[in-house]
């Protein structure tokens, strides 16, 4: 396989011909593979991929890779899905995130994972799926400076929980089983109150949009990806860094949150699990066809 072009980030490093496979990373000037394991232990910092140009017409006709490896997940290139290593941190209560990274947000979110959300984003743009941008406010310059908002964006990923069910068959379940809406407001103390709010009809979304979180400049150094700070996921509100967001804007305010667990089919807070994700055919939310 040639691979004719790859960026890291915002800037062009290397130009490759003859490139036997794109099972690689990418680290400070060095790439990093072994048998199509990619060794990531990322010494100098949170340097990813922002974008690999495949250019190879017999590559329809290649055989399927090996699994690729990373902390706390596996790409399956035949699945054409990331499957992460997961384990359930609530079965009760209002959700800001259905996944977060181990050690961050478990008492707001679903599940909590071990894989990097740096190499979460890696994982997904091996699999080809493009990143867009969380929900973000941008001042526009001019003799009306104002500040708009602008919309996530990214292609669209699928998430499923694979848990067993009652029988201890392993199953595949949308990760919408086990979101329910509160139709309750909240108040002042984050309790639901007496008043209702309008359903509208209103169901969890089928799909998760690849924002790929935000780089921040860090001096002279490499970049910062910020999830990796704040452990933001698979975020239901919009924090402006997660790595995958719904694909419209939800509100973090304690007294706006409307989606809560819902553990009628979740296992037990402790259990592991795998949290899966699967890009859908190439449709990028935010964009309209």
């Amino acid at each position: 396989m040639a691979i004719s072009k790859l960026i890291l980030c915002d800037q062009t490093v290397a130009s490759l011909d003859a490139f036997d496979d794109s099972r690689f990373i990418y680290q400070r000037g060095l790439y990093f593979m072994k048998s199509g394991l990619i060794e990531a232990a990322f010494v100098f910092g949170a340097i990813i991929f922002a974008s690999i140009i495949l250019n190879d017409e017999s590559l329809a006709q290649s055989p399927v890779r090996e699994p690729i490896r990373l902390p706390g997940l596996v790409v399956d290139f035949s699945k054409q899905s990331v499957d992460l290593e997961a384990t359930v941190c609530l079965d009760d209560g209002f959700l800001e995130l259905v996944a977060c990274a181990k050690g961050s947000k478990e008492h707001e979110s679903i599940v909590s994972v071990v894989g990097r959300p740096m190499h979460i984003h890696t994982a997904l743009l091996l699999l080809n799926v493009d990143n867009g941008n969380p929900a973000m406010r941008k001042l526009v310059s001019g003799e009306d400076q104002r500040w708009v908002d602008i919309p996530p964006k990214g292609d669209r990923v699928e998430v499923f929980f694979v848990v067993k069910d009652s029988n201890g068959k392993t199953i595949e379940r949308p990760v919408r089983d086990f979101v329910t809406r509160e139709e309750k407001p909240l108040d002042g103390l984050g309790l639901p109150t007496s008043l209702s709010l309008p359903t509208n009809g209103k169901a969890f979304p089928e799909y998760f949009v690849f924002s790929g979180s935000i780089l921040r400049d860090n001096g002279p150094g490499p970049r910062t990806y910020l999830a990796d700070v704040s452990g933001h996921v698979l975020s239901i509100a919009s924090f402006g860094d997660e790595t995958l967001c719904l694909p419209n804007p939800e509100s973090k305010r304690n007294a706006t949150l409307t989606w809560r667990v819902n553990p009628e089919h979740l296992p037990k807070v402790g259990t592991k699990i795998t949290l899966r994700l699967r890009p859908t055919k190439k449709h990028k939310a935010g964009v309209k066809k």
